[in-house]
C-alpha cells in the first residue's frame, strides 16, 4: 500500500482510498482529499513535516500522520 507519505516531490498521484476514523477523515475529506482526486506533491519541509500538495486548484498543508492516512496510487 503506498500512501501521500511516500510520494516524491513532484509526482502526481491519485486517491485510492481515505484511511482513519470520525472527525479525522471527515476533516481531510473537507480539505477536498477525496475518492479519485488528483494530488501534486509541491514541497516537503526539511524535517518531512508538513507536506505541501496542490489537490482542486488550491495548495494545501498536510501534517505526516494525515498524509499517511491517504492511500494513493
Amino acid at each position: 500500500m503506498k500512501t501521500l507519505r511516500d510520494v516524491k516531490i513532484g509526482d502526481t498521484v491519485k486517491v485510492v482510498k481515505l484511511h482513519g476514523e470520525g472527525a479525522v477523515k471527515r476533516r481531510i475529506m473537507d480539505m477536498g482529499v477525496t475518492k479519485g482526486v488528483e494530488i501534486y506533491v509541491r514541497k516537503v519541509a526539511p524535517l518531512g513535516d508538513p507536506i505541501e500538495v496542490t489537490v482542486r486548484n488550491y495548495e494545501l498543508s498536510l501534517r505526516k500522520a494525515d498524509a499517511e492516512m491517504i492511500e494513493v496510487e
